[in-house]
């Protein structure tokens, strides 16, 4: 999903106040967070990282321990950006067309990139799942966070009858979340937008409301 990789998105620190060492760092991770989206924390070397960040090595290693803590670094900061762009996205007059209005800008974010880099957290939760306990468990902390306010919406749809509420607002937000990966990872892979707006066009189809032949809305599970 939308991680915003340029520098200048970079926005924790006013530029006028960043001291030059944290320019640095800052420069650092976002070669980093460029190369890994890419490649993977695994694939990506610290000699690949020095080269995109023109740095020397002694200059990396005064920031950063090594590449996990580089690693972790970038995950933390695409975290805040991209739970910044649901917030901002998942907006509307309704519960319906806030989560259509994420769902158009999120197909966007991937269109814009030519389908390629995938969704960092994703791609990351599949390289370190087995390997790497406590990235994983820094990664499922994204999708947790994502999920709450994907159940925040829904929950208000169901309350307003846009969405059906014979299923707990929490699984059909862990429906969306799973939904988009999935639409994500084939669309990265054909590099068309075929298999993103299909997953969100079926998506819109599942949330509906579910009203039976004689008009009685089913029932909160």
């Amino acid at each position: 999903m939308p991680v915003e990789l340029t520098n200048r998105s970079i926005m924790y620190r006013g530029a006028a106040m960043a001291t030059k060492g944290e320019r640095t760092r800052d420069h650092i991770l976002g070669e980093a967070s460029r190369l890994i989206q890419r490649k993977g924390i695994g694939a990506t070397s610290v000699g690949e990282i020095l080269a995109a960040a023109r740095v020397h090595k002694g200059s990396l290693y005064f920031h950063f321990r090594d590449k996990e803590e580089i690693g972790r670094e970038v995950i933390r900061q695409a975290a805040d950006r991209f739970l910044g762009f649901v917030d901002r996205s998942l907006t509307g007059t309704t519960p319906r067309m806030a989560l259509e209005n994420f769902f158009a800008a999120a197909l966007a974010y991937h269109r814009g990139t030519g389908f390629t880099g995938g969704c960092l957290f994703g791609n990351t939760a599949l390289e370190t799942g087995d390997a790497d306990p406590g990235m994983a468990a820094l990664v499922d902390e994204v999708f947790i966070a994502w999920a709450d306010r994907i159940t925040r919406t829904i929950a208000d749809g169901q309350r307003s009858g846009e969405f059906r509420d014979d299923v707990p607002a929490r699984d059909l937000a862990q429906q969306v979340v799973a939904t988009l990966e999935g639409g994500i990872m084939l669309s990265r892979l054909r590099k068309k937008a075929a298999p993103l707006e299909r997953c969100i066009e079926n998506l819109k189809i599942f949330l509906r409301a579910a009203v039976p032949a004689r008009g009685i809305r089913t029932r909160q599970r």
